[in-house]
């Protein structure tokens, strides 16, 4: 009898046993709050994911500087200034880094923060839609608040000084029209180099299930809810 007994047991036990785990819970019905809880958690693993590498020379100077500063750019470069440029280039792209670096504590804080008004809704969206909330909502806050934290990272490497040399020529031949105000410039491209890579995170957590790395992630997005 104790010989048919344990295995009956064991059939009855085994499938309770996977059923309380919940990313297993093929009964689960989402609701508000868990999406919402899910957004933000994803949005805040985006933030932290390594930025490095983003702020290249070249990524520098294709996304800080309006058109007619880049012609008169090159024009400084025709007359002998490229070292002084690339030296500064290159000290910007390692200050912008650590920018973003800095203002991880700032992005979690506002997603946190975040009021998630139509969270299911995000979710059933797909794509970025939760980036473009977050971006919608937050993003002039955002940068805002980087700003400061760009201003002490361009004191430290004594970049303004450097920007001041740079510009007089090129106000010489553009004029005062254009915007040179360094810190937030920088602070508006920090923002959007941390938006892409959140942008990045969230479709990888939509369409890759190592991506979805906690139990909630697994339940709102494991599924197409449509």
């Amino acid at each position: 009898m104790k010989k048919f007994f344990i295995p009956l047991l064991l059939v009855l036990v085994i499938p309770v046993s996977f059923s309380c785990n919940p990313s297993r819970l093929m009964g689960y019905v989402l609701n508000q709050q868990d999406a919402a809880s899910a957004i933000r958690q994803m949005l805040e693993i985006g933030t932290k994911n390594n930025i490095a590498g983003a702020f290249s020379k070249e990524e520098i100077l294709t996304t800080l500087f309006p058109e007619p500063v880049k012609k008169a750019l090159n024009t400084l470069n025709m007359l002998g200034l490229t070292g002084e440029i690339d030296r500064f280039t290159n000290t910007l792209s390692t200050a912008a880094e650590q920018t973003a670096q800095a203002s991880v504590p700032v992005f979690v804080s506002s997603i946190n923060s975040m009021t998630i008004s139509d969270a299911i809704r995000i979710v059933k969206n797909g794509g970025t839609s939760a980036t473009d909330y977050l971006r919608t909502n937050a993003g002039d806050s955002l940068r805002k608040s980087i700003t400061p934290i760009m201003q002490s990272t361009l004191d430290k490497y004594k970049l303004n000084d450097q920007w001041k040399q740079i510009i007089k020529p090129v106000q010489s031949l553009v004029g005062n029209k254009v915007n040179i105000d360094l810190p937030n410039l920088i602070a508006g491209i920090v923002a959007e180099a941390m938006f892409r890579k959140i942008a990045e995170n969230e479709i990888k957590v939509r369409t890759e299930a190592s991506a979805r790395t906690t139990t909630l992630l697994q339940k709102v997005f494991s599924k197409n809810w449509n």
